[in-house]
């Protein structure tokens, strides 16, 4: 069968069109209004899919499970663009990291984690300012990913797995220890299309085989139980 299709990672806010606004600014993509108050992000760099700003986030409890990785080209790039999103509302969060790691941590302007990387890290190279949605998570998630979209695994050990678009463009996606323990629904999570609009529970039947559990109308669970939306396509 035919891959789902990544439509779009969503963010829950209290502020849709400020939590864009932000966003907009440290990816350099543009804001596109959409139905129900929400605001997306139309990607500038090739990424196949968009961000999706939904009103309606619950007090933040924890760390989030996924979180974006920025990347940066030089040195005064990472001071610039870590100056730059404090200025537009963001904040040094301190999640754990050790004092030799040089990439630095944030959280927008809603308390969600962020980090921009430091110039040379390998892995993220060739990727555009959005390197890659890490996610909290087991190999089993990754690998389920991996078939739900027919994107390849880029990589699987030591516990940890990336997957990324077969064409080599847009971020990659990871998942990698510790899995923190959930508390309520996740702020952030994907949104995905059937092959062929239209044929949704074909599709969610797929996910399911493969994995997923059915939540509530549209929604299934991963296999860390991470939420996300199967669209009409």
């Amino acid at each position: 069968p035919m891959p789902s299709r990544l439509a779009a990672l969503c963010f829950a806010a209290h502020d849709p069109p400020g939590l864009a606004g932000f966003w907009a600014v440290a990816l350099g993509w543009e804001t596109a209004d959409e139905a129900g108050g929400a605001v997306g992000l139309v990607p500038a760099d090739g990424t196949g899919f968009r961000l999706r700003f939904l009103p309606g986030a619950a007090a933040k409890i924890g760390k989030n499970r996924i979180h974006l990785d920025l990347t940066t080209t030089s040195l005064a790039d990472q001071a610039g663009t870590v100056e730059r999103l404090v200025g537009l509302g963001a904040r040094h969060v301190d999640i754990g990291q050790r004092p030799e790691e040089r990439h630095v941590v944030l959280a927008d302007p809603e308390g969600n984690e962020l980090c921009v990387i430091e110039p040379d890290n390998a892995f993220l190279a060739g990727c555009g300012r959005l390197g890659s949605i890490t996610c909290d998570g087991t190999p089993a998630a990754g690998r389920f990913w991996s078939a739900a979209l027919g994107w390849p695994l880029v990589w699987d050990q030591d516990g940890e797995t990336a997957i990324r678009a077969p064409d080599g463009t847009g971020p990659f996606v990871t998942w990698g220890p510790p899995l923190v323990p959930k508390a309520g629904r996740n702020r952030l999570h994907l949104e995905v299309a059937p092959p062929t609009p239209g044929d949704r529970a074909a599709e969610a039947e797929r996910l399911v085989a493969l994995g997923a559990t059915r939540l509530d109308g549209t929604d299934l669970a991963d296999p860390d139980g991470n939420e996300f939306r199967l669209t009409g396509g």
